[in-house]
């Protein structure tokens, strides 16, 4: 037992939705966590944090935070509770949940996401209680679907390169992705590359921060990302910078992919992209040039846009490895699956996959040998097959009827690790529905976010200081412990332990329910990790080849990298991948002329941190990114209020009149909590509910809007 005056270091994992998966120190003293640092014997973390996490402490002892269970009293949505104790709350809640699974357990519909990236207070004991129950089941699309299933359609899982093996490229692609933002230790390999001569060129419509350090930067319309891959491939085409011999041995589709390639000529993806040609051209011999059988030097196309702060010289991509790091902005439209097939398809053409350092990298989640059925027992459904409703369609699920196609109304939504009301698209919707009367709402909650005003009842869940879990990641493959470093702070308790205790109410008496946190961390890889190694260090690397896809070996069906697949025609889609335009593309409305996507604001994840002060100061208010050609047009300038709207409704916010947006479209900076907003809305009251071609994903980067001045005119 350590002495209360002691001060000492407990090991864990940050657990945000962030592909770095960061190991952490949290220094504790007389039971109280006063710093939070990164672990620099965790090579990827390297001691260091974002800003957000570093000031950890802030969320866990922040003076707002929900320390016991909460009854509503007022109104849905006014955000009046009274205190009530953990048995009065988890005994009603039994009895209304017992009550209607009676009737049908599918109006009952659990709602989760990425509050928690831990396979344990993610989806274990909350799986396992809804699965006995046979409520709805939920399907989690709302962030990486579509891309994911374009890697599964092509290279047979998510998997691609390892992330430190960027720091050996000589040719870097950051596509989709403001990495020193969201990235921040996978831009510490790309540096340190650059350092080495390599050229770095980020695609993304927005010149983010990310964008100013790189040697070039090409600004695409959002959703064309599919059709300037194909314009690389016709180049590479063209030109024959291929790997003729990679080509023939370990890909599926190449003659069908080379005729569809050859329909792209620049020209064409100038036009739909809304780039110059040259930047096709020039991009296409960058990356032709480091064509494994066959390397040469070329002469380099335009030189990139560079921010003020650095000024960079771009050099010549030279004879050696081409990395691409993909990021979640580009599956984020109708076409983003297809779109993530092309990309993933361009390092078999070159051979890049020959190298360590070459090849793609999307999601390394496929990695990981988690035992999902032994933390979520898919086996007490005991044969039942309860309905899938889609998360990213919340709105129009919960206001729609019951109906022999749908099936039962929504009578009961119990959210856990979300902020629907803040994160969902078409927001509007998804409020009427939460606005229902006769919706019985359950949320478990750090804070009184903008969801949890429309509970019935909010229960007080614990931080990551405060619990066991374990953690994959989605950008290495590294297996993390997370040890809890302080007692539950006032009454919160580990979502684990609550579905617990509202298990035991409702009768649920299989030994499972019975499992501890400790024992569902370890059921979590089974005997794939060594489980006593995590407790020495808190974390274990996994045996994964260093150069994955050098000899083929994919994970498809047919072992190749699939060009085309034979899954996908089944389904009765195109085999072959190609650019789907947008369901509300750049041009396509004279009403609503500008595109807009909705990046993370820098200070935010998702709506993670928004109420943390010191963040929040440093944001500011709620932005829109505007071009100062689209600004003058409307007579607008930085700091003046504007009203953003389309056909779903109305958001205010201050414009920011800056380059770093392109012409014609605006930058929706996000996730702000609506009711810390101007007019108590967000971006995604303009976001919609349509699905994306792949994945059954969103498509929050695909969305039409005007802006005009706001009637005060001023800030």
């Amino acid at each position: 037992m350590v002495a209360d005056t002691a001060v000492f270091q407990v090991r864990g994992a940050c657990p945000h939705d962030c592909p770095d998966t960061c190991a952490l120190l949290t220094t504790v003293q007389q039971g109280i966590a006063i710093k939070v640092q990164g672990n620099p014997a965790h090579p990827h973390t390297a001691g260091s944090l974002c800003a957000k996490v570093s000031r950890y402490t802030e969320r866990t002892y922040h003076p707002e935070r929900i320390l016991q269970p909460l009854k509503r009293v007022g109104p849905k949505g006014a955000g009046q509770f009274e205190p009530v104790s953990w048995d009065a709350a988890l005994t009603e809640i039994a009895a209304r949940l017992q009550s209607i699974a009676a009737r049908d357990p599918q109006a009952i519909l659990p709602y989760s996401y990425a509050g928690t990236m831990g396979l344990v207070q993610g989806e274990s004991m909350a799986a396992r209680f809804f699965n006995q129950l046979g409520a709805s089941q939920l399907e989690r699309t709302i962030c990486a679907a579509a891309g994911g299933e374009g890697l599964v359609h092509t290279l047979g899982g998510k998997l691609g390169m390892r992330v430190e093996f960027f720091a050996q490229a000589k040719l870097i692609l950051i596509w989709g992705s403001n990495s020193i933002a969201s990235n921040l230790h996978f831009w510490r390999y790309a540096n340190e590359a650059k350092r080495q001569g390599a050229k770095l060129v980020c695609i993304d419509p927005r010149q983010s921060e990310t964008a100013d350090k790189c040697h070039e930067h090409i600004a695409l319309l959002p959703g064309t990302d599919g059709a300037l891959a194909l314009g690389l491939m016709h180049e590479l085409i063209a030109h024959d910078w291929l790997d003729h011999d990679y080509l023939e041995r370990y890909t599926l589709g190449w003659s069908q992919l080379r005729a569809r390639a050859l329909q792209w000529p620049p020209e064409r993806v100038a036009e739909v992209c809304g780039i110059a040609t040259d930047q096709v051209v020039g991009l296409a011999r960058d990356y032709g040039a480091c064509v494994q059988t066959a390397p040469r030097s070329v002469s380099v196309g335009a030189k990139g846009t560079v921010g003020a702060s650095e000024a960079v010289v771009a050099p010549v991509a030279t004879a050696g490895s081409a990395a691409i790091r993909m990021n979640y902005g580009v599956q984020r439209v109708h076409g983003g699956g297809n779109a993530v097939r092309l990309i993933a398809s361009l390092p078999a053409l070159i051979g890049a996959w020959r190298q360590r350092s070459g090849g793609v990298l999307l999601s390394s989640s496929g990695s990981f040998p988690v035992q999902k059925a032994a933390l979520q027992r898919p086996d007490l459904l005991a044969g039942h097959s309860p309905r899938t409703l889609n998360m990213v369609t919340l709105g129009d699920d919960l206001l729609r009827p019951a109906s022999p196609v749908f099936g039962p109304a929504i009578e009961a939504l119990v959210v856990y690790n979300s902020n629907p009301v803040a994160v969902a698209p078409d927001s509007g919707r998804v409020v009427s529905g939460f606005a229902r009367p006769d919706l019985f709402t359950v949320v478990l909650e750090h804070f009184q976010t903008d969801t949890a005003d429309y509970a019935d009842f909010i229960l007080p869940a614990t931080t990551q200081l405060e619990h066991w879990d374990v953690h994959s990641s989605y950008g290495h493959t590294d297996v993390l412990l997370n040890r809890p470093a302080i007692a539950p702070v006032g009454q919160a308790k580990p979502n684990t332990q609550i579905f617990r205790e509202l298990a035991q109410r409702m009768g649920f008496d299989a030994p499972c329910f019975q499992d501890t946190d400790e024992a569902l961390c370890r059921q979590a890889f089974g005997h794939s990790v060594d489980f006593e190694a995590l407790l020495d260090n808190g974390f274990v690397t996994l045996a994964t080849p260093e150069a994955r896809f050098a000899q083929g070996n994919f994970p498809t069906p047919s072992g190749k990298c699939e060009f085309f697949s034979d899954r996908l025609a089944a389904q009765g889609q195109d085999g072959l991948p190609d650019h789907v335009p947008n369901h509300e593309a750049a041009h396509s409305s004279a009403i609503y002329p500008l595109v807009m996507i909705s990046p993370p604001a820098r200070n935010f994840l998702n709506s993670t941190f928004v109420n943390v002060k010191s963040l929040r100061d440093i944001e500011g208010q709620p932005l829109l990114e505007i071009h100062p050609t689209d600004a003058a047009a409307r007579g607008i300038e930085s700091g003046h209020t504007v009203r953003v709207f389309n056909a779903r409704g109305a958001h205010h916010c201050v414009a920011q009149v800056t380059k770093r947006a392109r012409p014609g479209v605006v930058h929706g900076l996000g996730i702000w909590w609506r009711k810390l907003g101007l007019d108590g809305t967000n971006v995604n009251q303009l976001t919609s509910q349509r699905l994306t071609d792949l994945g059954h994903g969103p498509t929050f980067y695909d969305c039409v809007v005007q802006v005009q001045a706001a009637q005060d005119g001023g800030t």
